[in-house]
């Protein structure tokens, strides 16, 4: 079992279809002060959930939320998701064709998210002075 805190491997990626499968992953990602990540199917196809506000970290920097953002638009574009919504603290990605499919992008995505706090906390972004 990964290391509380530490992004999950894609077979590892809890399947949150059901209603209580996803408030059980919450809590847990929440007692273990992590960045909730699963999949769920909705009807044929499948959907990708993160929401960092299940941990205590920092709120990750627009700067790095528009590296994340070009990765969905490329995944937008070339028909692997429909749609997707991103803020600097939550992600939604849906109608992903198959579970496999929505794994590796949950996966990745949470590795993202994980590593790009990390890198925020390490070298913080400069403020702007107004």
């Amino acid at each position: 079992m990964p290391t509380p805190g530490t992004p999950l491997p894609a077979a590892l990626i809890p399947d949150c279809t059901k209603p209580e499968a996803h408030r059980a992953a919450y809590r847990s990602a929440k007692a273990n002060d992590a960045i909730f990540v699963c999949i769920a199917r909705q009807g044929s196809r499948w959907k990708v959930e993160l929401d960092a506000f299940s941990s205590s970290g920092p709120t990750i920097p627009e700067q790095a939320v528009a590296v994340l953002r070009s990765a969905i638009e490329v995944l937008v574009s070339d028909g692997t998701v429909t749609q997707a919504n991103i803020a600097p603290d939550y992600i939604s990605i849906w109608a992903i064709k198959s579970e496999q499919k929505a794994r590796e992008i949950a996966a990745a995505f949470h590795a993202a998210m994980h590593g790009l706090r990390q890198l925020y906390i390490a070298v913080p972004v400069p403020r702007r002075r107004a």
